[in-house]
Formats: C-alpha cells, sequence, structure tokens
C-alpha cells in the first residue's frame, strides 16, 4: 500500500468501517426475509469477523496505551455470538461500534498543533554586508560579527547589536503593540520586526542561539510536556468493564448456559458512551461555533469545561492590541478639530501602525479629510506633506517643535511628554506652517467588554483570574484594576509565562488566552489555550485548543458555558444509558433476553441516550447579548453623537488649564457653557431617554444602567452649577478665588464625563455587535 493511500485509509477508515458493516446487516436482514437463510448468516457473520477485528485492535492500542478501554466488552461480544452461532447480534454490535468510532472520530479529532505559522514567519536568508556589497545568504551560515541589513518589515534573523537606530515592532516577543526606538549599540533580539527605515546589525550569536529559535522550542518543549485528555469512557471502563465479566461469568457458571453469557456482552455494549456522548460534544462545539469559538474536539471541550483558573495576556486580549488617539494636546491658539483634521488627511498615505490610529481618531470624531500632497517621508523623524495649503509635519517633538533645552520647552510639550510618561502612551507632535501646534496622546486602550468578560467568567464557574504579560508593572497594574483580576504577573517573557503557567496549574485546571507568537509557549502548556484570531491567524492559533475567530472577549464564558452544559448533558445520557444496561444485563443474566433480542433492546437503549444527548442542540444560558435591529441602529446613532462630543469634553480640560487666578477671563468658560448647553447636555438626555432603556431591554435588567442613569444627573447638576457661576459673575470683575471655583467645577464635570463614558462604552456600546460598529466607524 502507498503512503498515499495509507493516508486516505488513515483519514477514512472509520466511514469505511460503518459503511460496510451497515450495509452488510440489512442485505443480511433483506436475505433473511426471503428466507434465504444461509446467505444472510453469513453477510452477518462477515459482518461480525469485521467488528471483532477493528474492536481487538482498539483493544491492544488501549492496552499499549495503559488504559482501560470498554472495547474489551465488544470484543468479548462479538467472539461468544460467534461461538454460540447468533450472527445477527454481532452484526448488529459492529454496526454500534462502527457508528460510535465515526461519531468520536469527528467530535474529538483535534487540530494538529503544528507550528506552521511560526516556522513560516522564522527569516530563511539574511542580507550580508561586506566591503564589496550586500549578499543574500542562508540564515543559518550567518557567524557571530557579522553586520547585516535588515529592511523595512522584514524580521530580524539572529541577535544583535544595532549600528544605526531603529524603530522596531517587538510584539512578537514582548506582545507590548506600540513601536519603539532603539539607539545605535542597543542589543535587540531575533524575531523583532523592523518597523522604520532599513537599519545595520551586528551580529551577537548564530540563527540556532537566538531568542526566536527559543521560542519555537520552547513551544516543542510545553506540547510534549501537556498530558492528553482522558477520555470520559475510559473512566468509566475502570468500573464497567470488570462488572460486566463479573456478571456474565456469573451468569454462565450458576446456568452452564454459555448463551446467557453472550446476551449479557451483547446487551453491555457501551454504545451510549460510544454514540451519546459524543453527540452531546458535537453538539457543544456546534454551538460555541455559532458564537465564533472554534473549539478544536472533544478534547478540548471537556477540557475547557473542567477548567478553574484563566490566566490571559494583555495586549491584544485584554487591551485592543493597537495604538488608538486618546488625547490632543494644543499649543495656545490652535483648535483640536482643526489639528486633528489636518493630522489624519496627512496620515492617509502613511501605512504606520501609529498613523492609521490618527486617521480613526479624525474619521470617528467626523471629520472630513482631505488628500495630501507633495508627501514626503524623512527616515527616522516623521511625515511632511501639504494639506489644504497648509504644511504639515508629524513626528517626533525634535523635528516638528525643535531642540529645546528644558527652560525653553513650552509648556504644552512638556504636559504632552508627562502625560505620556504617567500613561505609557505615545506621544506624536505636528507642526503647522512651521509652528509648533499640538501634540496626539496614542494608548493600547482596554477592550470595552473585558470587565464585563470577567464577571461573566466568575458567573460560568472560574475561581480565578490571572493577568500575565511581557508589558511593564504600571501599565499591567491599570489593566488589572480595571477588568478586575486576581493578581497581575508583569514584566514576563515567553519563559516566564510558561513558569506562571505550570504554577497556576498547581491550584487546578489552567485555561490561558493570548494572541501573539510570545503566547505560544503558554497556550501550549496549559490545559487549554484559548487563541484571538480575528485580526489573522498567528502561532498562537496553531498552539490553542480553542480559537476565537470574532473580535470580542465576551463571548469566551459563553464558550465555557456551553461547554459545561454539553459535559454534563453528555455525563447524564450516559448515565441513563448505562443504567438501562445494567437492568438488561440483569434480565439477560437471567435468561429474558437471548442475544438477538438482547441487541435489538440495546439499540433502543441506545436511542434513548441520544435523545438526551441531542439537548446539547438546544440553545442554553449564555452572557451573550443578542440586540433587535431596530435597537441597534439607535445604539449606532447616539455612538455617533458619543463620539462628535469628545473634542468638546478635552475643551472643557482645556479652559480649566487656561483660567488664571491673577488675570480670570470668564469669556472662554461662557462660551464653553454655551457649547455644553446645546450639545452635550441633549446627547446626554437622549442617551437617557433612548439608550439606557435599550441596554435594560437587552440585560433583562436595570440595574446595569442605574450607575449610568446617576452620572447622567451629576453631569446635569454639575452644568447647572457652572451655569449658576457664571450668572453670578456677570458683569462683576471675576476674583481670584472666583477663577479656582470655575477651575473646581470644570475639572470636577470633566473627571464625571470621562468615568461617564467608560461607563458607555464598556457598559452600552459594548453589547453592539462588533461588525456593525465597524461599519459605522469606516469612512
Amino acid at each position: 500500500m502507498t503512503s498515499t493511500m495509507k493516508s486516505m485509509w488513515a483519514a477514512n477508515k472509520e466511514r469505511v468501517l460503518f459503511v460496510v458493516s451497515t450495509a452488510l446487516l440489512l442485505a443480511g436482514i433483506i436475505a433473511w426475509s426471503l428466507s434465504a437463510s444461509a446467505t444472510s448468516a453469513g453477510l452477518w457473520i462477515t459482518g461480525t469477523v469485521l467488528g471483532l477485528v477493528f474492536s481487538l485492535a482498539w483493544t491492544i492500542q488501549a492496552v499499549r496505551a495503559g488504559q482501560w478501554s470498554v472495547d474489551v466488552i465488544a470484543v468479548l461480544g462479538l467472539a461468544g455470538a460467534l461461538a454460540v452461532n447468533e450472527p445477527f447480534a454481532g452484526a448488529m454490535i459492529t454496526v454500534m461500534l462502527a457508528s460510535g468510532q465515526l461519531l468520536e472520530a469527528r467530535a474529538s479529532a483535534r487540530a494538529r498543533r503544528e507550528l506552521s505559522l511560526l516556522i513560516q514567519r522564522a527569516p530563511r536568508t539574511a542580507r550580508r554586508r561586506s566591503e564589496e556589497a550586500v549578499t543574500e545568504v542562508p540564515v543559518a551560515d550567518v557567524v557571530a560579527g557579522d553586520r547585516l541589513l535588515v529592511g523595512t518589515g522584514e524580521v530580524v534573523p539572529v541577535d544583535g547589536r544595532l549600528l544605526s537606530t531603529a524603530v522596531l515592532d517587538e510584539s512578537a516577543l514582548t506582545g507590548e503593540p506600540l513601536p519603539v526606538e532603539r539607539v545605535t549599540g542597543e542589543d535587540i533580539r531575533s524575531g523583532v520586526v523592523n518597523a522604520g527605515p532599513p537599519l545595520d546589525l551586528l551580529t551577537t550569536a548564530i540563527a540556532a542561539e537566538s531568542t526566536y529559535a527559543g521560542v519555537v522550542r520552547l513551544v516543542e518543549q510545553a506540547k510534549a510536556s501537556s498530558a492528553p485528555f482522558v477520555r470520559t469512557a475510559d473512566r468509566f471502563a475502570i468500573i464497567f468493564v470488570p462488572l460486566t465479566l463479573l456478571l456474565a461469568g456469573l451468569s454462565w457458571a450458576l446456568s452452564g448456559d454459555a448463551v446467557r453469557a453472550v446476551a449479557v456482552l451483547v446487551v453491555a455494549t457501551p454504545c451510549p458512551l460510544l454514540l451519546a456522548a459524543p453527540i452531546a460534544i458535537m453538539s457543544g462545539i456546534s454551538r460555541a461555533a455559532h458564537l465564533g469559538v472554534v473549539i478544536k474536539g472533544g478534547g478540548a471541550l471537556e477540557a475547557l469545561a473542567g477548567g478553574q483558573i484563566m490566566l490571559f495576556d494583555k495586549t491584544g486580549t485584554l487591551t485592543q492590541g493597537r495604538p488608538v488617539l486618546a488625547e490632543v494636546i494644543l499649543a495656545h491658539g490652535y483648535e483640536a478639530d482643526d489639528v486633528l483634521r489636518l493630522a489624519a488627511s496627512l496620515d492617509q498615505v502613511s501605512p504606520h501602525v501609529l498613523a492609521s490610529a490618527i486617521v480613526t481618531g479624525g474619521t470617528r470624531r467626523g471629520l472630513v479629510l482631505q488628500m495630501p500632497e507633495n508627501v514626503e517621508e524623512v527616515h527616522g523623524y516623521g511625515l511632511e506633506g501639504t494639506v489644504d495649503g497648509r504644511r504639515i509635519r508629524l513626528g517626533k517633538a525634535s523635528w516638528t517643535v525643535g531642540e529645546n533645552s528644558p527652560a525653553d520647552t513650552p509648556p504644552w510639550v512638556r504636559q504632552a511628554r508627562r502625560r505620556a510618561d504617567l500613561d505609557g502612551s505615545l506621544t506624536v507632535f505636528i507642526s503647522i506652517d512651521g509652528k509648533p501646534a499640538g501634540a496626539f496622546l496614542l494608548q493600547d486602550a482596554i477592550r470595552p467588554d473585558a470587565p464585563r468578560m470577567v464577571r461573566a467568567l466568575r458567573t460560568a464557574g472560574l475561581t480565578r483570574v490571572v493577568l500575565v504579560t511581557g508589558d511593564r508593572a504600571e501599565t499591567a497594574d491599570m489593566v488589572g484594576r480595571i477588568v478586575g483580576v486576581d493578581a497581575v504577573l508583569a514584566d514576563r517573557d515567553p519563559a516566564a509565562k510558561l513558569a506562571a503557567i505550570e504554577h497556576e496549574s498547581a491550584r487546578g485546571s489552567t485555561i490561558m488566552v493570548g494572541d501573539g507568537v510570545n503566547d505560544a509557549p503558554a497556550l501550549a502548556a496549559a490545559g487549554v489555550g484559548v487563541a484571538l484570531a480575528a485580526r489573522g491567524a498567528t502561532a498562537s492559533s496553531e498552539a490553542a485548543d480553542v480559537v476565537l475567530t470574532v473580535d470580542r472577549i465576551d463571548v469566551l464564558g459563553d464558550a465555557i458555558l456551553i461547554a459545561r452544559r454539553s459535559k454534563r448533558i453528555a455525563l447524564q445520557s450516559v448515565l441513563v444509558g448505562m443504567g438501562l444496561s445494567v437492568v438488561a444485563m440483569m434480565a439477560a443474566a437471567l435468561g429474558f433476553l437471548p442475544p438477538a433480542v438482547g441487541a435489538l433492546v440495546q439499540e433502543v437503549i441506545d436511542l434513548m441516550a441520544i435523545g438526551i444527548a441531542l439537548r446539547a442542540v438546544l440553545p442554553g444560558a449564555v452572557h451573550t447579548i443578542s440586540m433587535p435591529a431596530a435597537d441597534i441602529a439607535t445604539a449606532i446613532r447616539l455612538r455617533t453623537e458619543h463620539d462628535a462630543t469628545l473634542p468638546l469634553i478635552e475643551q472643557i480640560r482645556l479652559v480649566a488649564d487656561g483660567l488664571s487666578s491673577l488675570d480670570c477671563d470668564v469669556s472662554p468658560v461662557k462660551s464653553l457653557l454655551h457649547s455644553l448647553e446645546t450639545e452635550l447636555l441633549p446627547h446626554e438626555r437622549a442617551d437617557e431617554k433612548l439608550l439606557l432603556p435599550l441596554v435594560d431591554r437587552a440585560l433583562g435588567s436595570s440595574d446595569a444602567t442605574a450607575a449610568m442613569s446617576r452620572t447622567h444627573a451629576e453631569i446635569e447638576h454639575q452644568v447647572a452649577q457652572l451655569a449658576r457661576l457664571v450668572h453670578i459673575l456677570e458683569g462683576h470683575p471675576a476674583q481670584p478665588e472666583d477663577a479656582i471655583e470655575l477651575r473646581r467645577l470644570l475639572y470636577g464635570l470633566y473627571a464625571i464625563l470621562r468615568l461617564h463614558n467608560a461607563q458607555e462604552e464598556e457598559g452600552a456600546f459594548s453589547l453592539v455587535p462588533d461588525a456593525a460598529l465597524r461599519s459605522k466607524a469606516s469612512p
């Protein structure tokens, strides 16, 4: 048999066995109905022998693996049927076995944890620089001390030391999504991507000893250490097999009739285990797939159902995994919308990830962008071009604002840098017609559905939730506090994540969630690995048992509920089926069920067990919210209005910052108050009238919106207080204490609005299907 034929047979042997055994049984029944007894007996004997060969092979395989197997009962039943001349019973057993094997193969076949994507990403060649030229060589030929040229967008092939400045995407190793700048002389690791201009590298290690090769080895080691999941059938076999053999032996010994023993073995054939349980598991897998959760087989589903401890990577799982515009800081005399419109217009032609964040920030605020002209990219500094007749520069502060001593640095620049340091943000500065105009703060924002997802996990029965990330402790702690985890493990490289999995596994069954190459070892080592692949398959999805194909993680709690319900139904079907089988075994032992009738009775028991298992097809309790189309449309419209108020909220802080106790000019406050009364308050009232009832309907309770309703009232109260104070100051020169009071009110209103926006993002807009919001956000 050729290798191709062998692989085809391995992939289809269960189907072939089912088709052939069923055909033999039916053909024998037809022959028997035509009074061709010899022919029917020959067909049934052939079917019985076929089943005996396969069940014997499965039993030997289980014994070699050191496992109890219910297949031994089938071997004895089939052999006994032949011995006592009950070929019909034997053929029935073969069909039952074939059916169970076919369903089990489809239900529990696990996707191979290949590292194809991880391996494909590893560079095969490197460009070695010499005095004469740059030559391409196999990466295995690179030695320490070579000078390499790494082009834009290329993966660094080996560990080395920079001979020039570089901008690197290190997310593959650290999980941190924002590009970082490295200076000449810094050591960098293989596996990172050159996100800037071509760089020169002095190699310090060969490929086999470099960081990226170590990640591959970690995945392979973790895979090797993962114990296979023990099948439910094997656990039941420990009790059921000895019980069956004992009862069959006693019936033979006491009655002296071998037919009774065979009848016991026939009705004991464990088809509720082989049929009903896989059907329930398959139904659970199907239900999860409807939510966008791909569970790779029955073993993965059972392991997911038994999970007790959840570990999350931060970037791309609890956070969005890409930078978003968080704040615009302005130089004196500039408007936020105008500065953002010009920057977003210029960045339309840039493929840089930070440019995408600025463009998205502009379109989300409803700004009309123009195509830039005369665009030039200055490597290592930024982008320059003409928009609406004005020359725009975007990039580093030294290029846009200019080099200044600390004493000469404008206050707004110091403010931007301070806030970036406090929040762990990146800054992009802008100049307009050669004059510094402002700065954009970019952050990896927390997913709005993450806190609700953690609460859903606890409701589903998870006892511990841990955040484990390669990011710095300050950022990780902030994310952990907001989403509500039990522990935060920061500054963890792939090896340290693997150690964390091993440590947490001592507490209970673990589930690891991640989306990057750096998460692959931990995903492979955990009891269950869950990968997010909505933005493309990665090595993590290859190493995972469960893959989320939707860009939201609140469905994970639902997947666990589905897994637990499916496992519970599978267990119920097994217990009912096996219980009835025990009753039938007792009847057969007493001589009330001959083998042929016993085979038919066992088929009835199977149908009952399967009927119980099919309950798993029906929907169960889940946390995923289903909203009517009209409510989705309303939520999207209110989200658009919500986004339009963001610049106004930032204006509150800017006006407060500009108030001086020495020269208190309240005219900006008056202008701001007019905007609050005519733009902000009508939107908040619309939210109270339309959005909160919508959320109440979706969640089936008004408790979730009580806090948002309270902040609506507080916003109204704060704006009313501001209006009264402005009215009091009307016609009177403002005093220093008036400026202090105005600042207090404005900063308080700003803080409440920031909190309220976070509440709406998490509690309301995160309920809207992400595809609907993405289509709304598209320019």
